[in-house]
């Protein structure tokens, strides 16, 4: 938004519910009007005819203005002059055309609330002018007590006009006049539901200055917020008007483009940035898709911009488009085998001794270096490759591992943390089904641990799913409880066998005996229920020494040993014994 536009601040829901009050206290006024008037006199039943409208423009604007452009309430606003000034010319007495043209002071009110200043000036001169007009056609209002009426309402809008600039400064970015990441933040929400009931597409686009503290350390805060300036004066000029250009803090942008999709606002981006090679800028682009939370949307922009960092700077990159290197490198290093799978032991608390592993997928970028699991995990997710992902793990793992589970007398519990995104896909159950028919792992040592932070999991296609792989003998372990989306009804609504307690969680239960009090109840509900109880993160011997006496059965972490490959597990399993019997 440029700076001539700091004015509106009132976003399509507020103006609509603004405009509906006023329309409808309108009909309530001239409702009253015609009530005291003469029944015989002169203008009633056009008095009533226009009240009518006014009503029957209130429910419209109720029902749907929210959905309206901001360039639509121009035409309501401008019909409301009209209304006023033709009841105040057809009214049946000076009284009652006095009593319609204060109505007039709503058309100040509405202009100055939801235009910009020239715009909000040509509605305010437009409805002073009527109303002055519509009161000296009738030939009974002298003309100076109209100009009295025109002051009322003048005085009203320019009240209206100081309020609402200083409104728009609490949204307003004080050095380079964008919108702020408050005013972003207030926006988002209302262009997110704008395009949900369109069905209508919108980008979000994080923009970071690229080497900016290099500016200031060299050349001086002063250079640094020219930069800044100049940047907002590029942007501002470049984009649409329907857009939202704000300073999200420091030297980084967001932009929200309605109307826009991924594909669009990468183009426009890339072609902005070209424009101007002066200027060193990363973007991430996100499209908005149905169910993205705010948060959600601005996390997926934000992962893009990581990305575009990560390729070098100076580059904008699609999140989850087919320009995303980093799922093109991915796609390719599962092709290849070169994502790895270590393990963690789990261990019986009692004894210390090992009973099964969680396996845990790697990968390292042969630019990037390591790459964090759940950066490239959503990347697998977002770009349809968490199938595969999800298959080399499964597959990789009980291939390994087969020499360990055999020199243990046969059985070894293992892992494996699926996405709701894989428990959607039909074909996910005969797969498993087939990896473990293929490697002649036993079924009823596989635990598949749901991760609870993907709502797909509650979906009936995805509790489907775990009903069947559990008839095929596989257990199934709610994963992260006690955290995030975990709720008591989910040990109701899927097939659990095993609880997993969140880290975050076990982290203080040797410190907090509140929370020390409460694992034991956690323990002793899902003993009662017939559950298992693997307590995750654990990294100290007072942890350890707590998760005994509260009865807890089976834990993970460091103190047990950290993620290795099942080489190196296989390699070193009497070491690591010997370690947890210490």
């Amino acid at each position: 938004m440029s700076g001539s536009q700091m004015s509106e601040v009132a976003t399509p829901r507020t103006m609509a519910a603004t405009l509906a009050v006023f329309y409808a206290f309108a009909g309530i006024t001239g409702l009253l009007v015609v009530a005291g008037a003469d029944p015989a006199g002169p203008g009633r039943e056009a008095l009533a005819g226009l009240t009518l409208v006014a009503v029957t423009g209130a429910a419209v604007v109720t029902r749907w203005g929210a959905r309206w452009p901001r360039s639509a309430f121009h035409g309501f606003v401008g019909a409301g002059s009209v209304l006023i000034a033709t009841a105040a010319l057809v009214s049946p007495d000076t009284a009652t055309a006095m009593v319609c043209g204060a109505l007039m002071s709503f058309i100040a009110v509405d202009a100055y609330f939801f235009f910009a200043h020239r715009a909000a000036f040509v509605h305010m001169v437009a409805a002073t002018s009527a109303i002055t007009a519509a009161l000296q056609l009738r030939g009974d209002v002298p003309l100076f007590t109209a100009l009295a009426v025109d002051s009322v309402i003048v005085a009203l809008g320019v009240a209206t006009r100081s309020l609402v600039v200083l409104a728009s400064r609490a949204t307003r970015d004080p050095l380079t006049g964008l919108t702020n990441r408050r005013g972003f933040d207030d926006a988002l929400p209302d262009l997110m539901a704008a395009a949900s009931r369109s069905g209508s597409p919108l980008a979000a686009v994080l923009l970071d200055l690229d080497h900016f503290k290099e500016i200031n350390d060299a050349d001086g805060h002063q250079a640094g917020d020219r930069v800044l300036c100049r940047v907002a004066d590029v942007w501002r000029r470049a984009l649409p008007s329907t857009a939202v250009f704000a300073r999200h803090g420091g030297d980084e942008f967001a932009l929200l483009l309605p109307g826009t999709t991924g594909d669009e606002a990468l183009d426009l981006v890339r072609r902005t940035t070209a424009g101007h090679p002066g200027i060193g800028l990363s973007c991430g682009v996100a499209e908005h898709q149905p169910g993205d939370s705010a948060a959600q949307l601005m996390r997926r922009a934000d992962h893009a911009l990581y990305m575009a960092k990560a390729a070098g700077r100076g580059r904008a990159e699609l999140d989850g488009g087919e320009s995303s290197e980093l799922a093109r490198d991915l796609a390719a290093a599962l092709a290849a085998g070169e994502v790895q799978v270590h393990v963690q032991p789990v261990v019986e608390v009692a004894s210390g001794r090992m009973t099964g592993v969680e396996a845990l997928a790697r990968w390292t970028h042969p630019r990037l270096g390591p790459v964090p699991p759940e950066r490239f995990v959503a990347v697998a997710e977002q770009n349809g490759l968490i199938g595969a992902l999800g298959e080399h793990v499964l597959r990789t793992a009980v291939t390994q591992l087969n020499p360990l589970r055999r020199a243990m007398g046969g059985s070894l519990g293992l892992g494996i943390n699926v996405s709701g995104r894989e428990l959607t896909d039909p074909a996910y159950p005969q797969r498993v089904r087939a990896v473990l028919a293929e490697s002649g792992w036993p079924a009823s040592d596989v635990v598949l641990e749901v991760t609870e932070s993907l709502l797909e999991a509650q979906s009936s296609a995805a509790v489907a799913a775990l009903h069947d792989l559990r008839a095929s003998g596989l257990r199934i372990a709610i994963d992260d409880f006690g955290t995030g989306y975990s709720s008591l009804s989910r040990l109701d609504a899927l097939p659990v066998d095993i609880l997993k307690f969140d880290s975050s969680f076990v982290a203080t239960i040797a410190t907090s005996p509140r929370r020390a009090q409460m694992l034991e109840s956690m323990v002793g509900m899902a003993r009662a229920l017939g559950l298992s109880m693997v307590a995750e993160g654990v990294e100290a011997r007072d942890q350890d020494a707590v998760l005994g006496l509260v009865g807890c059965t089976y834990a993970q972490g460091w103190l047990y040993g950290r993620p290795v490959p099942p080489a190196e597990l296989v390699a070193r399993r009497g070491r690591t014994f010997a370690a947890v019997a210490d």
